[in-house]
């Protein structure tokens, strides 16, 4: 998620598992591209050589040559003995400068850095480490880059886990993902946008469920080698870098993949998420920097560039943005009824932002702030957001909207929603919202609770299909929602339980901090109007 600030040394230490990993993959999928250059060449020796003089017969260069070239490459690494820190710092730099597209992604870490003169990850750990990593090989003849995929997920999860309340800047729960992605349909060839994609969990997903619908839909057949297909080059008459198919799941090598885009802010995360990329063999494109101020993608005219699906998880009630920011926009993302949602939250700011991203025939889904579904509704007097979001309802623009459990993202225990937009809902569904509660479908976890394989189900089949059922869902109409104030909020048109229900504690908290800052704001401007008039 987009948070500017600087990560701290600990942060950047939790890097170091998920980075070996993906080295260790860099490493066997060499060592896979060697071993086909020599079955025609007739020798590693001579496939070490002619990739060092030609590149661009294997994906990624490794200036990592063993003693023994019948050993693997990953045995330059697995030998040091000494200065191990300096050793495995100096050998990833090499790699990325015979690789711009790894620079800036494998070598940020210094797996030499101290801290007070302190080690923080001394020899014997990072040893241990790489002998850890060294018992299974990760090449494409070993396992699909989909496996090695949700090795790399895990491995962030456990540094979500680690990192606590910051953890939420980078990291999705996958079953909101999944269901996510399975609601936005994507097909083969589609392109998809995340603005805010921290580690490019949101996007995998995206790429992940396409996939496994295709392969539901269009009878498998299994090819010989995990690799894919090998086409003759050209320039040099060997067979050209082996390349596992959409992500290493099985597809007709008709099935186009998606086209990946994100943006993220903080430099750790957005290295994370070229990983990410990498390592789960997807082509994706991710640019560095603020988006909401600076967003990377244009058009050729220099117009916000749009997508067919556009999904995000942006950190929740931004306060920094002013209404100077919305103002000085030049790209046309805050049309005249919305714009401005207020200094206090920017989370409606992001849903216009993803609006315009996305094109005529766009879906979108974007995880929100449990109150941004319903503040400023009921009270007196006008409110910026709820203005916001009554332009988003009577232009007809939000197809439906999800209530989550509680205590499932690792920067708040409050509940959080999913908004889905549709910038061209069927003739059926025009003039009404769908509102699906599953605060109860989850169960309990430590740290955090979780929704299992049935419940992500259930919920992505009843989203998808517009299903009503007691207690879940409900298919609300605009008039409904007017008479309302246009609160969209699930929970208040759904009730889970037989007796009153109640708004969690959390959430109403959270409103109420949000309510206090404006009551603030409100307070300042008042008082600078009254001097300036000299009262």
């Amino acid at each position: 998620m987009l948070h500017p600030r600087s990560q701290g040394r600990g942060e950047i230490q939790g890097l170091h598992p998920p980075a070996h990993l993906h080295h260790k993959r860099l490493c066997d999928v060499f060592d896979d591209e060697l071993n086909r250059i020599a079955k025609e060449v007739g020798s590693r020796k001579k496939a070490f050589q002619l990739a060092k003089a030609d590149h661009k017969l294997v994906r990624f260069y490794l200036p990592l040559t063993p003693d023994d070239p019948e050993q693997p490459v990953w045995s330059v690494i697995r030998k040091l003995s000494d200065k191990i820190g300096e050793g495995v710092t100096t050998q990833m730099r090499a790699i990325a400068r015979e690789n711009p597209l790894l620079q800036g992604i494998i070598d940020r870490v210094d797996f030499n850095a101290t801290t007070h003169g302190q080690r923080d990850l001394d020899d014997d750990r990072l040893s241990n480490l790489i002998e850890a990593i060294s018992t299974k090989r990760l090449g494409l003849e070993d396992v699909e880059a989909d496996i090695i995929g949700k090795s790399y997920e895990y491995l962030i999860r456990k540094f979500a886990e680690g990192s606590g309340q910051s953890a939420g800047e980078f990291y999705t729960p996958p079953e909101v993902g999944t269901i996510m992605s399975r609601v936005l349909a994507p097909e083969p060839g589609m392109t998809v946008y995340d603005p805010t994609c921290g580690s490019g969990g949101l996007l995998v997903k995206l790429e992940t469920a396409m996939e496994e619908k295709r392969r539901a839909d269009i009878p498998v057949r299994q090819s010989k080698s995990k690799g894919g297909l090998e086409n003759p080059s050209k320039e040099s008459g060997l067979s050209s870098p082996l390349r596992s198919k959409n992500g290493g799941l099985e597809n007709p090598p008709s099935v186009a993949p998606l086209k990946l885009f994100g943006q993220e802010y903080v430099p750790e995360t957005w290295a994370m998420a070229n990983m990410n990329m990498i390592i789960h063999d997807m082509e994706g494109q991710i640019e560095i920097g603020d988006t909401f101020k600076n967003p990377k993608f244009r058009d050729k005219s220099g117009k916000l560039r749009t997508f067919d699906r556009v999904v995000a998880n942006p950190m929740w009630n931004q306060d920094w943005f002013t209404e100077a920011d919305y103002d000085a926009d030049e790209l046309e993302r805050f049309p005249a009824g919305a714009g401005f949602p207020g200094k206090s939250s920017a989370d409606w700011g992001w849903v216009q932002h993803m609006h315009a991203s996305l094109n005529d025939k766009g879906c979108a889904a974007v995880v929100l702030d449990t109150g941004a579904a319903s503040r400023g509704s009921g009270n007196a007097g006008t409110n910026k957001e709820k203005t916001v979001r009554q332009w988003f309802v009577d232009h007809d623009l939000i197809e439906s909207v999800l209530y989550l459990p509680e205590n499932l993202f690792y920067n708040t225990t409050a509940p959080g929603i999913v908004l889905f937009l549709n910038k061209a809902k069927s003739k059926e569904r025009q003039g009404k919202v769908f509102l699906v509660n599953a605060s109860q479908i989850f169960e309990k976890g430590d740290p955090k609770n979780f929704i299992p394989d049935a419940g992500i189900q259930r919920i992505a089949d009843t989203l998808i299909g517009w299903q009503e059922e007691e207690k879940l869902s409900r298919i609300v109409d605009h008039a409904e929602l007017k008479k309302n104030d246009y609160n969209i909020s699930p929970s208040r048109y759904i009730h889970t339980s037989d007796v009153e229900t109640y708004r969690p504690i959390a959430e109403i908290v959270e409103e109420l901090a949000v309510i206090e800052k404006e009551v603030a704001e409100t307070d300042r401007a008042l008082r600078q109007i009254l001097k300036r008039l000299g009262v």
